[in-house]
């Protein structure tokens, strides 16, 4: 293999080209709604459908872009389910959130119930007397972020969460980090806390309902991790780094920090989705890069600098499944009915929940770095 073919099956797998009549149809909606709609893509959507996009981040972008929206009246979210929620308490009353599938969700975000984070809470404050601080990564509902907002937690961000742990250590003595135990994990050895003093929380342990482990063992840890975890960033393996760095001699590795323990610390360079973006548009011409993110991305970030060599890190595709079900039709459905007066697929969070889940959202917002 050699530079001029990069370890990526394709520049353009999952995007084909969008039919000029879905072309059309999008273009003829958008001149009929004006100013008075917008619409959001995701850094991990599909080129066919991003293509479209007003904007175009990561959630946390495009949330504040979304209450930021001025006289827009609807928001079009191509993003999964988590994002549009989350955009929807963020945008003044009256503005209407809208999905263009309804399928796409995030399997890491279904990883962590509210039943299954109250239950947690019972077993570990029955464990100690300790305070525990809740941190849930914006990758989750709704009712997470109000359940936070409820018992003094915050959400992060793949972005601030150094920030937040050490907020979170100043009201309390101990953390409970869901859904994500990797960027957890990620996050509290980089501000010095030893692996031995994790502990992961397991919501589907079979015995007895005390997430796998002697409940002492809570009392004694510092950080107490959900067994959850991101489908792409995860199939990211310890011998990624080592056999791009011999096939590709000084080729730097970069990745997204919901990567293993064991790739992160073999990485270059580790950070969110705004980083891995910017480390590469900063880059001088020449670098090489093996990028542990979503393949949509990767191929985005190849495309868009000819100057370096991109390629994923892994010996195949890794794709956000759930954010690839949003296609440029479904996107073109929503805007045609919204240009005739109709709503489908309304992302609506109610009043109660968002008003516990935004005192967690703006303990975020305060310690954004």
């Amino acid at each position: 293999m050699t530079l001029e073919t990069p370890m990526q099956t394709s520049p353009l797998i999952g995007n084909d080209p969008v039919p000029e009549e879905v072309i059309g149809r999008i273009a003829r909606a958008r001149e009929a709604l004006g100013k008075h709609v917008l619409v959001l893509g995701h850094h991990y959507q599909r080129d066919e459908v991003i293509q479209f996009a007003d904007f175009r981040g990561d959630s946390l972008d495009l949330a504040m872009r979304a209450r930021d929206s001025g006289d827009v009246r609807h928001v079009v979210f191509c993003g999964v389910h988590f994002m549009a929620e989350t955009a929807d308490m963020l945008t003044p009353d009256g503005v209407k959130v809208i999905l263009p599938d309804m399928r796409a969700g995030c399997s890491m975000a279904d990883m962590a119930d509210i039943d299954q984070v109250e239950i947690a809470w019972d077993v570990l404050t029955g464990a100690t007397d300790k305070k525990i601080v809740p941190i849930t990564y914006i990758n989750s509902t709704a009712a997470l972020k109000a359940f936070c907002g409820r018992h003094g937690g915050a959400v992060c961000t793949s972005s601030n969460a150094k920030a937040v742990v050490r907020w979170a250590f100043e009201q309390g003595e101990k953390v409970l980090f869901f859904p994500d135990q990797h960027l957890g994990r990620n996050t509290c050895y980089d501000l010095g806390i030893g692996l031995d003093e994790m502990v992961v929380y397991d919501p589907h342990d079979p015995h007895e309902m005390t997430g796998g482990n002697d409940p002492k063992v809570y009392d004694e840890s510092r950080v107490i991790l959900w067994r959850g975890h991101c489908s792409v960033h995860t199939n990211f393996m310890e011998n990624h780094p080592d056999i791009m760095r011999q096939r590709y001699p000084g080729i730097k590795v970069l990745v997204h920090p919901e990567c293993r323990f064991e790739v992160v610390r073999k990485a270059d360079v580790a950070g969110s989705t705004r980083v891995i973006v910017e480390t590469v548009r900063n880059a001088p011409p020449g670098t090489k890069w093996a990028i542990g993110t979503e393949h949509h991305l990767v191929n985005r970030l190849r495309q868009e600098h000819p100057e370096q060599f991109v390629s994923t890190l892994a010996p195949f595709a890794c794709q956000c499944s759930t954010m690839f079900r949003i296609s440029a039709e479904a996107l073109a459905d929503r805007l045609e009915e919204l240009a005739r007066g109709e709503e489908r697929n309304v992302i609506p969070v109610d009043p109660e929940t968002t008003r516990w889940a935004l005192i967690a959202l703006d303990r975020m917002l305060d310690m954004r770095d």
